[in-house]
């Protein structure tokens, strides 16, 4: 079986999951993601990737009780699966061995 890419905006997304901690939920991961890398994100955009991921088999959501704050809805509260974390892992040592021996190239020119 070949192995399913990993999107930049999947990658983040995973990030700020992992940066958001156990209770992370849509706007929390997007407040994550827009604190770290500068970028505006949709609301949109993000729930897309997020029900993505989760079709991948990469993240679990899990959903809380309802409360009266938030008009009787429940939030969806997101968090990393084991292959997930492992395919984060892999990403990043895909990402880190393309860089390696170019950064002085990049710094150069």
């Amino acid at each position: 079986m070949a192995r399913q890419s990993l999107g930049e905006f999947e990658h983040l997304i995973m990030l700020g999951i992992v940066r958001a901690g156990p209770e992370a939920y849509g706007v929390s991961i997007i407040e994550e993601l827009e604190a770290h890398t500068g970028r505006s994100v949709s609301q949109a955009a993000a729930y897309l990737t997020l029900r993505r991921l989760e079709e991948k088999g990469w993240i679990k959501s899990r959903l809380a009780d309802p409360t009266p704050e938030r008009g009787g809805r429940a939030k969806r509260y997101f968090a990393m699966k084991p292959a997930g974390i492992k395919r984060l892992r892999e990403s990043r040592a895909t990402l880190l061995t393309m860089w390696d021996g170019v950064a002085t190239e990049i710094d150069e020119g």
